[in-house]
């Protein structure tokens, strides 16, 4: 059975990506329109890389600051930490960005385009990914805990040395698809003018109206920024393996 559900998943797929690559390949495209704009795609990549690289450690240590609150033995930090969570994974992306630019920035005197997009980002990565690790805490069966305090360790010591490298394999998955996602999240920072790649992009579009040939750099660009965050989470699962 699971070798026929293999062939047939095989053949569904092939099938789909030769199609959907053929009639993307078949058509008609006129590049020479968007030729002078080639730096411009540069330039967006560029500046799409740099606030993704920004925004992806800001997440990390974001998420780990959540963590630390939604896991704390005081209430006070559990329920700010778990409301901030459940309040940015519960409204959209693009109203963050508005409402950050728009009316929290200049509250605070704030004048940068490129500051509240890597921020905004950060934050709303930051929530999901600090679900993402404390799932991956909490999965740590009891035993590796009494295990830890039996032979002697310290919480930091179990955190160190028994929770986190057991975790880290866990959640490694997850993060990496989170950080794929912010950085096409990113493309949504045109709201607030930041050049980065998909505003280069439209911006191609409208002075030569090329569109296909405008929006497809978008795949490759995208796919060189995430690609390797898949081949270094493989990379890391492997090196985080343990026997079950």
């Amino acid at each position: 059975m699971k070798t026929f559900l293999g062939i047939f998943v095989s053949v569904v797929l092939g099938a789909t990506f030769c199609f959907v690559f053929w009639v993307v390949a078949s058509h008609d495209y006129q590049w020479d329109a968007i030729a002078p704009y080639k730096g411009n795609f540069i330039s967006g990549w560029w500046t799409t890389l740099l606030i993704s690289v920004i925004a992806l450690v800001g997440s990390i240590l974001i998420g780990a600051l959540l963590t630390s609150g939604q896991l704390s033995p005081w209430k006070v930090p559990r329920i700010l930490s778990r409301s901030f969570v459940e309040i940015i994974r519960g409204t959209p992306l693009l109203t963050q960005i508005l409402i950050g630019y728009y009316l929290v920035a200049p509250a605070i005197g704030w004048d940068s385009r490129f500051g509240v997009g890597f921020l905004v980002l950060s934050c709303f990565s930051g929530a999901y990914l600090s679900e993402i690790f404390r799932g991956g805490v909490e999965s740590i069966p009891s035993s590796q805990w009494l295990s830890a305090k039996a032979i002697g360790f310290t919480d930091a010591q179990t955190y160190r040395f028994v929770v986190i490298p057991q975790a880290i394999r866990r959640v490694l998955p997850a993060s990496a698809g989170q950080f794929a996602n912010l950085v096409k999240d990113s493309s949504l920072l045109f709201v607030i003018s930041v050049h980065e790649f998909t505003m280069q992009a439209r911006e191609v579009n409208a002075n030569t109206y090329a569109t296909f040939e405008a929006y497809l750099p978008l795949i490759f660009g995208y796919f060189i920024l995430t690609f390797p965050i898949s081949l270094l989470s493989r990379s890391l699962e492997k090196r985080f393996a343990y026997e079950h």
